[in-house]
């Protein structure tokens, strides 16, 4: 089973910028796509981007694309979501997710993540 660790949220002006980490432990994480979701007060988890294992490919939802970037580092067993022009409805506890099948694609459904982080709290003020 692998273990992922959240870090990097806080308070932000609207306009500025984060870098969120997860670290991962317990199982090979070069092999496994990797994927950030966010849930915001009263609202359902959503997607935000994913990272396929090698790191070559990347996909995004709409409302980041542009603003947003995953990376990871395999050799550190970290991934990165790096926010940008940050804006208050960006505001919402993040959650990094490793999904459970190995050398994958990017992977934007939530089911097929079968590990998760316990979340890092972003807001972001107007």
């Amino acid at each position: 089973q692998v273990q992922l660790v959240e870090s990097g949220g806080g308070l932000v002006q609207a306009g500025g910028s984060l870098r969120l980490s997860c670290a991962a432990s317990g199982r090979i994480f070069s092999a496994y796509p990797m994927g950030w979701f966010r849930q915001a007060p009263a609202k359902e988890r959503e997607f935000v981007a994913a990272i396929n294992w090698s790191g070559g490919s990347t996909y995004y939802a709409d409302s980041v694309k542009g603003r947003f970037t995953i990376s990871r580092d395999n050799a550190k067993n970290t991934v990165y979501l790096q926010m940008n022009s940050l804006t208050p409805e960006d505001t919402a506890v993040y959650y990094c997710a490793a999904e459970r099948e190995p050398y994958g694609g990017v992977v934007i459904t939530e089911a097929l993540y079968d590990a998760w982080g316990q979340g890092t709290q972003v807001t972001v003020s107007s």
